[in-house]
């Protein structure tokens, strides 16, 4: 049973850092996968000012840093991989990667959400060329040029914030007539001279040509009228989609493919649990992704013992 872990994470974000972090120090050997690499979304994020304990806010990728270190310090083991599906044999869960396959007693499925896609004409053609869905990766390229930023939440108004450090205009555009954001948030993008707010409107395509992306065709969705908005770059920020295309038919999805759970964590299959992002819920943020984690592997120690 030396080969065998007592705990496998799949997904590297603060869910599955403080569920790793709780059951390394636990005493448990622990194994954290994660595709890329371990901080989930939360290294996209240029600044942090909600996470208690760092009045003057914090980034995203030193608060994650921060995360990984404590859980080397208890021990916890960590690799990356694509998981492609899971296995059960009697009380033992099989891990099948693309090119390996690892055992172990409890699994905790922390793989987060991926940013949705608006799947227009010339979005696939121009990413890394003009699209982008992370601001805080490639909001530098765009010193003194003109961008838009697609979206209505908050996340949408945070990176149009972070953009005017080097844009020389953020167009907003959303697709209602009122943005979703806070009222404190909305207040602020209100002030900021560089920003201009485009409502009731879509992009219909992203057009270019060799250099990248130079314009979007948008619609307004009222009166049907179309017109060019001339744009280096666009940030698309309409939501997000969990990372559970691996489990179907395996453990209980909500219709958009969220992980049914209950308040500790625990799915339809016995010894499979779920935190963050990627289970059912109203509020995703790095809070309740860390109280998540810290409560499921109470669950999951409780399962073990």
């Amino acid at each position: 049973m030396s080969d065998i872990y007592d705990v496998i994470i799949i997904g590297g974000g603060p869910a599955g850092l403080t569920a790793g972090i709780y059951c390394a120090r636990g005493r448990f050997k622990t194994l954290m996968l994660e595709k890329l690499i371990s901080g989930g979304q939360v290294m996209t994020a240029f600044m942090i000012e909600n996470y208690p304990g760092f009045p003057e806010g914090i980034q995203g990728p030193e608060l994650m840093e921060k995360f990984i270190e404590q859980g080397k310090r208890f021990g916890l083991e960590t690799d990356s991989g694509t998981v492609e599906k899971i296995t059960v044999e009697e009380d033992i869960k099989l891990i099948h990667l693309e090119d390996r396959t690892i055992k172990c007693k409890a699994v905790i499925i922390a793989s987060g959400a991926a940013p949705i896609k608006l799947n227009i004409p010339g979005e696939g053609l121009y990413v890394g060329r003009g699209v982008s869905y992370c601001a805080t990766c490639d909001g530098a390229f765009f010193r003194n040029q003109e961008v838009a930023v697609i979206g209505g939440g908050n996340s949408a108004l945070s990176e149009a914030f972070f953009l005017t450090r080097f844009a020389s205009r953020v167009h907003i555009i959303h697709r209602r007539d009122k943005l979703r954001a806070d009222a404190i948030v909305q207040e602020e993008a209100h002030a900021n001279p560089k920003i201009t707010f485009i409502l009731d409107t879509v992009v219909d395509s992203v057009e270019g040509d060799d250099s990248g992306m130079t314009r979007l065709k948008v619609r307004n969705i009222k009166s049907g009228a179309t017109s060019e908005l001339p744009a280096q770059g666009v940030f698309i920020y309409v939501g997000m989609h969990p990372n559970t295309e691996f489990l179907k038919g395996f453990v209980e999805l909500t219709p958009d493919g969220y992980i049914v759970a209950d308040e500790e964590g625990r799915t339809s299959i016995p010894g499979i649990f779920a935190a963050g992002d990627v289970r059912k819920k109203e509020l995703r943020q790095i809070a309740t992704a860390v109280g998540d984690g810290a409560s499921v592997s109470f669950t999951v120690e409780k399962y073990l013992k």
